[in-house]
C-alpha cells in the first residue's frame, strides 16, 4: 500500500473529481490524503480519504467563502483580486507542503494542473508526481487558443495572431502568481519556472477532456492520457428520481454549476425562454439562490427550481441542457446524448463553449441574450437531431477512454517505475 497526497484548489468541481479519483486507488489499497486549507475538508464527502490542514493562520477556517465570492464575481477588479488569492495560496501550500508531506510520509503526489505548489514540492522532496487536468488542459501550443479564451478554432495568420495576443495579455494578468512560482521554484533549487504549464508532471500527465471532443492538437506529450470523466467506479446512471412529467412538452435542464448558481437574472431569462417553447424546466441553482428567489421563479407552472438534481438522471431524462459550460456537466451531457446551449461566464467556460460549437453539440449564447434569442436557439436544438446524433461518437469515444480506473492505473505505474508512462503502456496492477 501507498500513501498518496492530493493537491487541488478549493473548489467543489475539482476537488470531487479528485475524490472520485482517490476512490479508484482506495479500492487498489492505497492510502490517500487531501492536503489543503481547513474549508476544503468540507467539500469531501467519502471518510475513507483522509484530510489535513494548512495553512491554519493565513487561510483559516471560514476564508475560503472569500475567494469563493470573488471566484462567482471574476470578472473586472474581482479578476485581479482572485489571482492574488491564488497567489497566496500557492505560496502558503509551498511553505507547508515540505513538512506536512515528510510528517505523512507520502510515497507521491496527485496535483491538479490548477495548483502548481503540489509539482513544485514534489520535484523538491524527489518525490513522484502525476499532474490531472479537471478542466480544459493548461497544456499550451502556439496554434491554439488558451483554455481561458472564447476563441474558434482557425488555423489562418489572423487567428494565430489573437491567440498570441491573448496569451501576453493572460501572461500579464498572471504575473502575481507567476512570480510566486518563480520565488519558490529558486528556493527549493529547481530549474527556473514562472507558470503554470511548466510546473505539469515529467511523468503522467491524466485529462478529463478526449480528443474527441477538443481542438486539434499536435503537441501533447507523449504522457499526456485523455482518461475521460473521473467518476465513482461502476456509477451508473441513476433513474430514481423523475425530474419532468410526462407529457409531450419539451424538457429543458438547466444549471450554471456550484459557483454561479447565484445569478438570478439569467435564470429569469432562462425561464421566460422555456415558456415562450411551451417547455418543461428543470432548474437547480446549487443552494445559491435565496428562498425568495427560487420560489419566484417556480411561480410559472412549468419551472421545477430545486438547490440539487442527480445531474446524470435529470439529464438522461431532458432534451436540451443549459450550462455555464463546466466541463464536468459537458461530459455527462455527452454520456446522456443531450445537446447543450451554452451561457459561458468564465475561466475555461468559453473555451468550453467553442468546442461544443465546434464539434456540433450544441449551441452558444451570450449570457446578456434575451429570452426571445434563448427561445430561438432552443428551437433549433430541438428540432433539429444532429447535435444529438453527432453525440453518439463522442459517448463511445467516452466510454471507451477508461475514467478513474485507467488514472489509477497510470498513476500506479509512474509511481512504481518513476518514469514517463506513455501511451500505449501496459499498467503495473499493484504497487
Amino acid at each position: 500500500m501507498s500513501h498518496f497526497a492530493v493537491v487541488s484548489p478549493p473548489f467543489f468541481s475539482h476537488v470531487r473529481a479528485l475524490q472520485h479519483l482517490s476512490q479508484a486507488l482506495i479500492a487498489r489499497g492505497h492510502r490517500v490524503t487531501f492536503i489543503n486549507q481547513t474549508d476544503v475538508a468540507a467539500l469531501i464527502n467519502d471518510p475513507r480519504i483522509h484530510f489535513q490542514k494548512a495553512g491554519t493562520e493565513s487561510h483559516p477556517s471560514g476564508s475560503l467563502a472569500q475567494t469563493l465570492r470573488l471566484t462567482a464575481h471574476p470578472l473586472g477588479p474581482s479578476m485581479l483580486r482572485l489571482i492574488t488569492e491564488m497567489a497566496r495560496t500557492t505560496d502558503m501550500l509551498c511553505r507547508e507542503l515540505p513538512a506536512a508531506m515528510n510528517r505523512l510520509a507520502i510515497d507521491g503526489v496527485i496535483v491538479d494542473q490548477m495548483e502548481p505548489a503540489g509539482a513544485l514540492v514534489a520535484e523538491a522532496l524527489g518525490l513522484p508526481c502525476v499532474s490531472v487536468a479537471c478542466a480544459l488542459p493548461l497544456n499550451r501550443e502556439a496554434d491554439l487558443p488558451l483554455a481561458v479564451m472564447p476563441f474558434d478554432y482557425a488555423s489562418d495568420a489572423r487567428a494565430k495572431e489573437r491567440y498570441a495576443a491573448s496569451e501576453k495579455i493572460y501572461d500579464w494578468l498572471m504575473r502575481r502568481h507567476d512570480r510566486v512560482i518563480a520565488r519558490h521554484a529558486q528556493e527549493f533549487g529547481l530549474t527556473p519556472r514562472n507558470k503554470l504549464h511548466e510546473c505539469f508532471s515529467p511523468l503522467a500527465q491524466i485529462s478529463q477532456l478526449i480528443p474527441a471532443l477538443d481542438f486539434p492538437r499536435q503537441a501533447l506529450p507523449d504522457h499526456f492520457h485523455a482518461v475521460g470523466p473521473l467518476r465513482a467506479p461502476q456509477q451508473p446512471v441513476s433513474s430514481h428520481d423523475t425530474y419532468f412529467h410526462a407529457t409531450d412538452k419539451p424538457r429543458i435542464f438547466a444549471s450554471l454549476g456550484t459557483l454561479q448558481g447565484h445569478r438570478y437574472g439569467l435564470f429569469k431569462t432562462i425561464v421566460r425562454a422555456c415558456q415562450e417553447i411551451d417547455g418543461e424546466l428543470l432548474l437547480a441553482h446549487c443552494g445559491r439562490l435565496s428562498p425568495f428567489q427560487a420560489e419566484k421563479l417556480a411561480r410559472s407552472g412549468q419551472t421545477h427550481v430545486v438547490e440539487f438534481a442527480d445531474q446524470a438522471a435529470a439529464l438522461a431524462q431532458a432534451q436540451v441542457a443549459i450550462t455555464h459550460g463546466g466541463l464536468n456537466t459537458v461530459l455527462d451531457a455527452v454520456n446522456c446524448l443531450t445537446p447543450l446551449l451554452a451561457l459561458p461566464l468564465a475561466f475555461d467556460q468559453p473555451g468550453v463553449a467553442s468546442r461544443i460549437v465546434y464539434h456540433g453539440i450544441g449551441r452558444r449564447a451570450s449570457r446578456f441574450t434575451t429570452s426571445h434569442a434563448l427561445a430561438s436557439q432552443l428551437r433549433s436544438l430541438l428540432n433539429n437531431d444532429e447535435y444529438r446524433q453527432r453525440m453518439i461518437r463522442l459517448q463511445q469515444a467516452l466510454q471507451h477512454a477508461g475514467g478513474s480506473e485507467t488514472a489509477a492505473a497510470i498513476i500506479e505505474q509512474a509511481m512504481i517505475t518513476r518514469r514517463p508512462v506513455v501511451k500505449g503502456s501496459q499498467y503495473a496492477t499493484a504497487l
